[in-house]
């Protein structure tokens, strides 16, 4: 793998969380990184970070000209109802756009479905059943079908629960927002914001046309026991454990309940060397501590 990565111009469709990490990763490096926003964000700005407001349904001329310099074009934005509105909007764009040299799609582990539990990798069956999950897998087809035809290599990342700093277990333990719910052999996998924007970096120095990768930690665990955790880092008494069938879930967040699978993160450290600075959520969390 290429020791340095040369600075280039990123724009990223949807400038959030994940996209962001990448940000302050490649802005010291003197990178021109651009992208999305639903609206005015002074805080993006203040970063060196320029933004084009998107609806998801209005292209703008200033889009287009970023698209068109882009040597690297990131996408966060999830499927829509209809479909994936940066290819409706902007696909003749991309497709055309000639200094383009990688291009990552943000997708989720979502598109496995339930594996009862097991190990799932790259090559696993996709048996996603909801309608989010189902709209991500074509997504992820299009998108790859882009790589296909027109030349820019396009690659996937599918992504377990991304956590770092702001949003984690013990900013929802001190907003009282998190809870404990007991489903018997349940485990969720995570990914600290810095890993995978590492692995982001990785994939542009060594860009694998039509690759797909699991972006995940080498610890899946019960989701109570990493609230528990946070809690006693915080030394508050954990809230009280809620069995599954009795708790009082949103249709989405229920939808994390009712899979169960751990994420193979093997391909990741063998094709693009990475080697994870958070591995579980402890060590994720003892260092997100020291921040608060």
């Amino acid at each position: 793998m290429q020791d340095s990565l040369h600075a280039g111009r990123l724009f990223c469709f949807g400038l959030g969380f994940s996209a962001q990490a990448l940000a302050k990763r490649l802005v010291p490096q003197g990178w021109d990184v651009s992208g999305t926003v639903r609206g005015e964000q002074d805080e993006i700005k203040a970063e060196s970070i320029s933004v084009c407001p998107f609806d998801g349904s209005h292209p703008t001329a200033e889009i287009s000209e970023a698209i068109s310099r882009a040597t690297h074009l990131l996408i966060t934005i999830p499927p829509q109802p209809s479909g994936d509105v940066v290819l409706e909007n902007f696909g003749k764009e991309i497709s055309k756009a000639r200094h383009l040299q990688w291009i990552g799609y943000i997708s989720s582990t979502g598109v496995y479905g339930d594996a009862k539990g097991e190990w799932v990798d790259e090559s696993s069956p996709l048996l996603a059943s909801t309608d989010r999950n189902l709209r991500r897998i074509e997504v992820e087809s299009a998108w790859l079908k882009v790589g296909q035809d027109q030349g820019p290599p396009v690659m996937i990342f599918r992504c377990v629960g991304i956590y770092g700093p702001g949003r984690n277990l013990l900013v929802s333990v001190r907003q009282g927002r998190a809870r404990r719910i007991d489903k018997p052999g349940l485990v969720f996998s995570r990914i600290h914001s810095e890993d995978l924007a590492q692995t982001l970096e990785a994939s542009m120095k060594k860009p694998r046309s039509g690759e797909i990768y699991n972006v995940s930690d080498d610890c899946p665990s019960p989701p109570a026991e990493a609230v528990e955790y946070a809690c006693s880092l915080l030394d508050v008494e954990p809230p009280p454990l809620v069995p599954y069938e009795k708790a009082d879930l949103s249709p989405t967040a229920r939808g994390f309940y009712i899979t169960n699978k751990r994420i193979s993160n093997k391909k990741i450290k063998q094709e693009l060397g990475v080697k994870l600075q958070y591995p579980d959520y402890r060590l994720g969390l003892s260092a997100l501590l020291k921040e608060l």
